[in-house]
């Protein structure tokens, strides 16, 4: 263990051990034997080597905010993008080329201060760019999808840049939810010139519809079921009587039933048995499947 950490630091920032409820917006999951923290991309790439090298598994996280870890030790290496590649710039027609660590929210304000349009939708979506066009994120009848343009990834050792039409991009889904092997290292978005003010108070009015129905004031992972066709999740969850339902500390939220909470101490079994419970209900009442926008990292099944 010493002599790959040792291989592994002039390269990047190690953490051993790590809780990884302490990475994660849910504030769920157990021990991660090697956190990492690439410095450059001559790090990532000597980081791969290494680890693969030595056999260790390995999965890229970005801040967290749309994962459900078990419970269970892991035994391999997380690697984080979100402390080292965080550059972005602002093309004067209105191009913006982002690393994969970029919080999405930062993005989101510096493009409104530079008075372009197109990425409202994600000011109050708590992850990274690469999390965004992992999930194809969206909100308010927008998504990723419409601003991006092309994404560079880490693709058998090699940096390719591949054009949003060969990625697969539909309602919360993109290729890259089929090849976990690559990584998003950044992306190029095009955004429109537009009012200032006007962006800065649509971002003011969806902010404070944000905080008004939703329990951001908990643990949680954001929403925890897509929209099926015809239907919002959330309608549905009501309907079969589950706002506020618990199983041990997981609990679907009395504010908004499609969050599901941290509310005392949760364990993975608790979320993911509540999950199920509705997944359940929904479809014997309704013929309906929901299914989860929350990834679910390091389960045995």
């Amino acid at each position: 263990m010493e002599k790959l950490i040792e291989r592994l630091r002039p390269y990047a920032d190690v953490e051993c051990d790590v809780k990884l409820s302490t990475r994660t917006t849910f504030r769920i999951g157990g021990p991660c034997k090697y956190f990492i923290y690439p410095k450059n991309m001559l790090g990532l790439l000597r980081i791969l080597d290494i680890l693969e090298e030595a056999q260790i598994p390995r999965k890229v996280f970005g801040k967290g905010s749309n994962i459900l870890c078990s419970d269970d030790a892991y035994e391999g290496a997380v690697i984080s993008l979100d402390r080292y590649f965080t550059d972005f710039v602002f093309e004067a027609d209105g191009t913006c080329v982002a690393a994969a660590g970029t919080s999405i929210i930062l993005l989101a304000y510096e493009a409104m201060k530079n008075s372009l349009s197109g990425l409202e939708f994600a000011s109050g979506i708590p992850g990274t760019v690469g999390g965004a066009v992992f999930m194809n994120a969206g909100a308010y009848k927008s998504d990723m999808s419409k601003i991006l343009k092309e994404v560079y990834v880490l693709k058998d050792k090699s940096v390719v840049s591949m054009s949003v039409e060969e990625l697969d991009y539909r309602y919360r889904h993109s290729l890259f939810q089929s090849h976990f092997d690559w990584i998003i290292l950044g992306c190029r978005l095009q955004l429109t010139k537009g009012d200032q003010k006007d962006i800065r108070d649509l971002m003011d009015s969806r902010r404070k519809r944000r905080m008004d129905s939703q329990p951001l004031d908990k643990p949680c992972a954001g929403s925890m079921f897509r929209n099926p066709q015809g239907y919002q999740a959330w309608e549905l969850i009501e309907r079969i009587g589950y706002r506020g339902k618990r199983i041990g500390g997981a609990m679907v939220s009395d504010k908004h039933a499609n969050f599901i909470v941290n509310e005392d101490h949760a364990k993975a079994t608790e979320i993911l048995a509540l999950v199920k419970e509705i997944q359940q209900e929904v479809r014997k009442q309704f013929g309906v499947e929901l299914i989860t926008e929350v990834e679910k990292f390091n389960w045995k099944s």
